[in-house]
C-alpha cells in the first residue's frame, strides 16, 4: 500500500478559497436594482448551431446605473440574444435597437428584493458546506498520516488546529460577503 500524501495546509486553504470566489461570483449574478454586466453571465444563446455564452456573440457595458447595453456582433444574431435574454427569467426586458439591445433594469419590489436575500443566504450556505468538507477532508488526511505513524498525535492535533482556524476565517469571510450583499440588496 502507498504512503499517504504529505500534508500541505495550504492546498486544502486554496480550495476553501476556490469556494469563496464561487460565491462571489454566484453573487455577482444577483440582481441588486443596479445594472451589472455580470447580471448577464450565466445567459446562453443558441448562434451558429451551438450554444454560446452571451459575451462571445457580443459586448456587454454598463452606460449608465441603471441600463445595460449589449452590443451584438453580428445582425443574424440579436434576435436569438433578444430571445435569450428574455427566456433567462431575470426580469429583463430588452429593446432592441439595430444590433444594440438596451436593457433597463426595473426597479426592485420589496418582495423580489426578500426573495433574492433568500437566494443570496443558500448560496452563503452552499459555499459553508463546501468548507465544512474541506475541513473534513483535511482532518481524514491527518488521521490517516498518524495512524500510518507517519506524523505524531501532537502534529495532527496542531495541523488540525491550523486546519480549523483557516476553516473559521473563511466561513466568516462567507457571513461577511452574505452581509455585504443582503445590505446591497436591501437597499432602497
Amino acid at each position: 500500500m502507498a504512503a499517504p500524501a504529505p500534508f500541505k495546509i495550504d492546498e486544502y486553504k486554496k480550495r476553501m478559497d476556490g469556494a469563496l470566489a464561487a460565491l462571489q461570483h454566484e453573487f455577482g449574478g444577483l440582481r441588486t436594482g443596479r445594472a451589472s454586466p455580470q447580471l448577464l453571465d450565466p445567459i446562453t444563446v443558441e448562434a451558429y448551431g451551438a450554444v454560446s455564452p452571451l459575451t462571445s456573440v457580443a459586448s456587454v457595458s454598463v452606460p449608465e446605473p441603471r441600463m445595460i447595453s449589449v452590443n451584438v456582433w453580428d445582425k443574424a444574431v440579436v434576435s436569438a440574444v433578444d430571445k435569450a435574454i428574455r427566456g433567462a427569467n431575470l426580469g429583463l426586458n430588452p429593446i432592441v435597437d439595430g444590433q444594440t439591445l438596451r436593457i433597463p433594469i426595473p426597479p426592485l419590489t420589496g418582495e423580489r428584493r426578500q426573495e433574492l436575500a433568500k437566494v443570496a443566504g443558500k448560496y452563503a450556505e452552499q459555499q459553508r458546506v463546501a468548507v465544512r468538507n474541506i475541513r473534513r477532508d483535511a482532518m481524514d488526511h491527518l488521521k490517516k498520516l498518524e495512524k500510518d505513524h507517519a506524523i505524531s498525535e501532537d502534529e495532527h492535533k496542531k495541523l488540525g488546529a491550523e486546519v480549523q482556524k483557516a476553516t473559521d476565517d473563511h466561513i466568516k469571510k462567507i457571513d461577511d460577503l452574505l452581509r455585504h450583499k443582503e445590505e446591497e440588496i436591501t437597499q432602497v
